[in-house]
């Protein structure tokens, strides 16, 4: 399985919804807390670019010399239709300044030093190290994730709910007589994760592991064939 610094660098650099909480900054401007970029530097510290009259920003400035801490809330949802959508969230805390030069006009970068991260995600609840979150690297398969469950979704049904079958007894019956739908959930370089939902409205969820994690997109077209071969047999 992917570590929690795996997870939670993964998260950083994926597309999912990021706001900057910084105390004593409204909240309630949050369209004003989201980064418009964000990048991961060699040392493990967050590069987040902000408008350049967000609250966070003008904090920043006037704090100057004062250590300022921060923690930027990632919140990561399904990108397909599924019930609990919600697969994850993660927190990344630590103190911000300014970074001013990188960025262009009417926008400003701030850069927030990881001082601890936790991730509470599919995988359970964790805390991170900061040198952990440094020395790990985003999945492979994350700037395609979206686009290959959202095809998974509306191409490959069928062939999703014949992998029902590879469980085996761990179903206690549930693929029976009247199977529950089945939904891709999060796809990342160790596997496939499912969500089956039956008609009473209870979901579940189910793990595929690839033989070997993949490196990219060929690797895992090579991993999905041979889980849906082995569901065929």
């Amino acid at each position: 399985m992917p570590s929690a610094a795996e997870r939670t660098r993964t998260l950083v650099q994926s597309t999912c919804s990021a706001a900057l909480l910084i105390p004593g900054v409204d909240a309630a401007a949050w369209d004003q807390l989201m980064p418009l970029s964000r990048s991961v530097g060699p040392d493990g510290d967050l590069f987040l670019e902000l408008p350049a009259d967000s609250p966070a920003v003008r904090t920043a400035t006037h704090a100057e010399d004062d250590e300022l801490t921060a923690v930027l809330e990632l919140t990561d949802v399904a990108p397909v239709s599924v019930p609990h959508r919600i697969r994850g969230r993660a927190w990344v805390s630590g103190w911000i300044t300014t970074v001013p030069g990188l960025s262009g006009p009417g926008r400003m970068t701030l850069r927030l030093e990881t001082g601890e991260a936790y991730v509470d995600d599919l995988w359970g609840a964790e805390e991170v190290e900061p040198e952990e979150f440094r020395d790990a690297a985003p999945d492979p398969l994350i700037e395609y994730e979206a686009e290959l469950l959202q095809h998974l979704h509306a191409a490959h049904g069928e062939q999703l709910a014949t992998l029902c079958g590879l469980l085996g007894g761990r179903t206690e019956g549930r693929c029976t007589a009247r199977p529950p739908a089945v939904v891709p959930l999060a796809l990342d370089r160790h596997g496939l994760r499912l969500r089956l939902c039956e008609y009473r409205g209870q979901c579940y969820d189910a793990r595929f592991e690839f033989p070997a994690p993949v490196r990219d997109v060929n690797e895992l077209r090579d991993a999905m064939y041979t889980l849906f071969e082995a569901a065929a047999r």
